[in-house]
């Protein structure tokens, strides 16, 4: 007997998710594994493991279904979208989309696309255990710049659209005035992201929180200046600075194999 298929529900509206969880419910074979209201949601439940298949609405806060989409694991898990508006299907399937289901979604048509995705997965079966080690991996491997957690992209959202970031470009990210820019090679970012969520999402072999508002990438540091406090003035390939605080600097100290300094020895 075959395992339960395990969906995800992802729509920003509530009574859609209540709707869609409700029809799942009733169908056999079929597990509800949680509820998303958007897309950075569904990416941390999928990272998390446990799910098959993703019913996906494309008009979402932050990432779209469609930005969502691209940005999950090629073919893991099987997405289905769930959508009123027709006309994004060509570019749901472009991005490896299973099924398009139009709202309001019937039960028979939603489970033809429910048996549709469980034949992908039978056809190209992979390990449940193994997706989901690989989903919470960092997955960093030489050259591929590829973000913590599973991510190729760190996705930003912006005023004029989702900007997908390479997290090797990124030398830092600092608050000021109650809104964290990121600082990249492709330009200067305003985000609504903490410093903590930010720092959850790259890799945490290469970005160090430095201060209480400052995220610094190691890699894109030429120069460590000396602060009278016991600290450092971090100059960037760029020409930033950003400052480090002293616990900070006692801390990269030791990760550099740096000299004690009379501090650390008190």
């Amino acid at each position: 007997m075959s395992p339960p298929l395990r969906v995800l529900v992802a729509d920003d509206e509530l009574l859609a998710r209540k709707r869609l969880s409700r029809l799942l419910t009733a169908l056999p074979g079929v597990e509800v594994c949680g509820e998303a209201a958007d897309g950075e949601a569904v990416l941390t439940a999928v990272r998390a493991g446990g799910v098959d298949v993703v019913l996906l609405d494309i008009h979402m806060p932050g990432l779209s279904g469609l930005d969502a989409l691209a940005l999950l694991p090629e073919g893991r898990p099987r997405v289905i979208l769930c959508t009123a508006h027709a006309e994004h299907a060509v570019d749901a399937f472009n991005h490896g989309a299973v099924d398009y289901v139009l709202k309001p979604v019937e039960p028979a048509r939603l489970q033809k696309a429910l048996e549709r995705a469980r034949s992908r997965m039978e056809a190209a079966p992979a390990p449940r255990e193994s997706a989901k080690a690989e989903a919470q991996a960092p997955a960093e491997r030489p050259g591929s710049g590829t973000v913590a957690r599973g991510l190729a992209r760190l996705p930003i959202p912006t005023r004029q659209g989702i900007v997908l970031v390479d997290p090797e470009t990124i030398s830092h990210a600092a608050l000021e005035d109650e809104l964290v820019t990121v600082f990249t090679g492709q330009g200067d970012f305003l985000t609504d992201f903490t410093l903590n969520e930010l720092a959850e999402k790259l890799p945490p072999e290469r970005f160090h929180r430095v201060h209480r508002r400052a995220l610094l990438n190691l890699s894109h540091v030429t120069r460590l200046e000396p602060l009278e406090t016991g600290g450092y003035l971090a100059r960037t390939a760029r020409g930033h600075t950003v400052e480090v605080s002293r616990q900070s600097a006692r801390e990269l100290r030791r990760m550099l194999g740096l000299r004690k300094s009379a501090e650390d020895e008190g």
